[in-house]
């Protein structure tokens, strides 16, 4: 297996790659209405692709806010640090923008995985597209 890399993305130009990745995950596999899925906010989103070689594995995208979101990882590529690669990405990214916090509202099943970078979970269990959610926040203050 080639090594992960993680490059900013352009939202016009990779558009069809971040469609690709976060229909599989988002809309395919957790049956995320698209209306829902895609939205104003992508236009002014900082993205994030992960790549394979020249294939492009998954994406995650920086809102100006610092609320980090749609991270997706295709199937075969789980297990494989993509999504630490791009959450470490999208943190970076933040602190260079001088956003103090990241926020972010994570799927209940993959609140451990968001604690191992320093999120820590500020919310009570709600429902977002018919799936199980918390919100957490993570300081600038913490080391990834």
């Amino acid at each position: 297996m080639n090594k992960i890399r993680v490059r900013l993305a352009d939202w016009q130009r990779d558009n069809a790659d971040i469609h690709r990745i976060r229909s599989a995950v988002f809309v395919a596999e957790q049956h995320v209405p698209p209306e829902l899925e895609f939205d104003a906010e992508d236009l002014g989103a900082v993205h994030f692709l992960a790549s394979e070689g020249d294939y492009s594995v998954g994406t995650a995208r920086l809102l100006s806010d610092g609320t980090i979101g749609r991270v997706s990882v295709l199937k075969d590529w789980r297990g494989l640090k993509v999504g630490d690669a791009l959450m470490r990405a999208a943190i970076e990214e933040a602190q260079k923008r001088n956003l103090k916090q990241q926020r972010l509202s994570a799927q209940v099943h993959a609140t451990s995985f968001y604690e191992r970078l320093g999120f820590k979970v500020v919310s009570e269990e709600f429902l977002e597209a018919g799936i199980a959610h918390v919100d957490m926040v993570r300081d600038c203050a913490e080391d990834i």
